[in-house]
């Protein structure tokens, strides 16, 4: 009895069909970039100091110029031996004494002389001073100096969104069908959007924040998987690479529209507004085939097999009829989590998966956190490492169906930890040139490990259980990003490089783990977990 990869081959693998399902698939991927990464410009640290009533009414008397009026009024040093942040520290003197001199005004309060160092410091009791022209949550929730942790908790709530919404998200999606999925995280994740920017206090800011995060990885997953799904075998792996690069592509944008709106809650809306639109998804994507064929739903399937093949310009033998290649006495599969660790060889490739996902989100985000761009420019220093990920999904591309699927994800892993392994040898302050090359190699070979196991992992997992497969083995991914900051900022306090050897670790263990999956290449998506159990032999 034929397949769907059967039935593909005379329908057409990637056609006209399969071509514009690909192409408006790809919009969603790319629109899940500003909700991934946006708090790079939604939450920018301007410079900043206290607020000193008084102030600003004696410079404007006293005619300062921007580097008089800090040379004057803000503390500088280390006062009584004690180092403290001049952002986050303010003179405790009154500012509007009258008779102030211009040119040494703290000589006016004779108790302290002309001794800044024993002039009492205070809190920015009364607020504080933002040195950019444009707006965030920052600026506008003041989540600086004793509140700076605030700035981790935004981010971090939609990182915990992500790994709770995995596994509901994921049953929905293997339960009721991809497409139902897809158009309610999509509704769900704009509306919560849309409530981010209208958010009138930090708390509502993060709670619509962690609402996105639950809806949006599942959507942008679910997209992935019935991309990989309505295409054939020859096709699949560049649909799941392009999707993936499509997100590069929505990092691009996204640094090009924040540097043209700095205020983030218009930002906010202009990044958000355009998924609406992908609610036209209702009209314009049939449900997946093989996941109804799993669902033992033929007959719907069989109708939007013969959409495709009149989309395509093909027609499908009268003989074929859809059936199910699995060994199941229910009339369809329910998935379950038990399925992801009930027989030896998923509960091997679960495990490995899950290592994988974890490791490829901390090494990706903390290279992001330690190494950076050089520059001074937020906005081009976030499109140069974007644009480092563009050559990982060509890499990919040329090799996979060539080599395999293990060896090249093995080797992206030993690249990058080798490049983290090269940087802590550099000593600090030199080479720079270096020091970015190598932090491009790194950001390209780990670029590679997470696209690579997004991608192995709908191959590894059968069709009743595929969505839940993958969302809860990247459910861990979610994890490495919630600590991946700790990591980064704790660790090197103790010692400067011991973040970078970390990374190293965990990328030689990945990398060894991979190559004890199954090779993927040249196999079809397989439909049941016996199919899977069966890889190894």
């Amino acid at each position: 009895m034929p397949t769907f990869d059967d039935i593909l081959d005379h329908i057409g693998d990637f056609d006209l069909f399969q071509k514009q399902t690909f192409f408006v698939l790809c919009l969603l991927s790319a629109a899940f970039a500003p909700i991934y990464v946006g708090v790079v410009f939604l939450g920018l640290s301007p410079t900043h100091r206290c607020l000193s009533p008084g102030v600003a009414e004696l410079s404007t008397r006293c005619d300062w110029s921007l580097e008089e009026e800090l040379n004057y009024t803000v503390p500088q040093g280390e006062p009584h031996g004690e180092t403290f942040s001049s952002q986050c520290r303010r003179f405790d003197v009154d500012w509007n004494t009258t008779g102030l001199s211009c040119t040494s005004p703290l000589d006016s309060f004779t108790n302290y002389s002309n001794d800044k160092s024993g002039i009492p410091l205070t809190t920015c009791q009364d607020g504080w001073i933002y040195a950019s022209s444009g707006s965030s949550i920052v600026s506008e929730f003041n989540l600086v100096c004793e509140d700076s942790w605030k700035l981790d908790v935004f981010q971090s709530c939609v990182n915990f969104g992500f790994f709770l919404g995995s596994i509901c998200i994921g049953y929905i999606a293997d339960r009721f069908g991809r497409k139902p999925c897809l158009l309610i995280t999509i509704l769900t994740s704009s509306i919560c959007g849309i409530l981010v920017a209208l958010a009138p206090t930090y708390t509502w800011t993060v709670t619509f924040r962690f609402l996105q995060g639950f809806v949006s990885k599942g959507s942008w997953t679910a997209g992935y998987i019935m991309t990989t799904e309505i295409v054939g075998l020859r096709y699949r792996r560049t649909v799941g690479i392009l999707y993936q690069a499509a997100f590069t592509v929505g990092l691009v944008i996204l640094s090009g529209v924040a540097y043209v709106i700095p205020h983030w809650r218009w930002l906010q809306l202009a990044v958000t507004l355009p998924s609406f639109l992908l609610l036209f998804y209702y009209w314009c994507l049939p449900e997946s085939p093989r996941w109804l064929i799993s669902q033992r739903q033929n007959d719907k399937a069989m109708k939007i097999v013969d959409n495709i093949a009149k989309k395509n310009g093909k027609k499908l033998p009268a003989h074929f009829e859809v059936s199910l290649c699995s060994h199941e006495d229910d009339d369809k599969q329910t998935p379950s989590l038990m399925d992801l660790v009930r027989t030896p060889q998923m509960r091997k490739h679960t495990i490995i998966l899950m290592y994988n996902w974890f490791t490829t989100s901390v090494v990706y985000q903390g290279l992001i956190m330690y190494m950076g761009i050089a520059g001074d420019n937020i906005y081009l220093d976030f499109f140069f490492s974007a644009l480092v990920e563009f050559p990982a999904a060509f890499i990919i591309i040329l090799t996979i169906d060539r080599i395999g699927r293990r060896y090249p994800w093995a080797a992206a892993n030993l690249v990058a930890g080798a490049a983290c392994l090269v940087a802590t040898l550099i000593p600090e302050g030199k080479l720079s040139v270096f020091i970015i090359t190598v932090g491009c190699i790194g950001r390209m070979g780990i670029t590679m490990a997470f696209e690579m196991v997004c991608f192995v992992n709908t191959e590894l997992c059968p069709t009743s259980v595929r969505s839940l497969g993958v969302m809860v083995c990247s459910s861990v991914c979610d994890v490495g990003g919630i600590i991946a900051p700790f990591i980064v900022y704790r660790l090197s306090e103790i010692w400067h490089e011991l973040p970078l050897i970390l990374f190293t670790v965990f990328c030689l263990i990945a990398g060894g783990s991979v190559l004890l999956l199954p090779e993927t290449k040249g196999r079809t998506l397989p439909e049941t977990i016996e199919e899977v159990e069966n890889m190894h032999r």
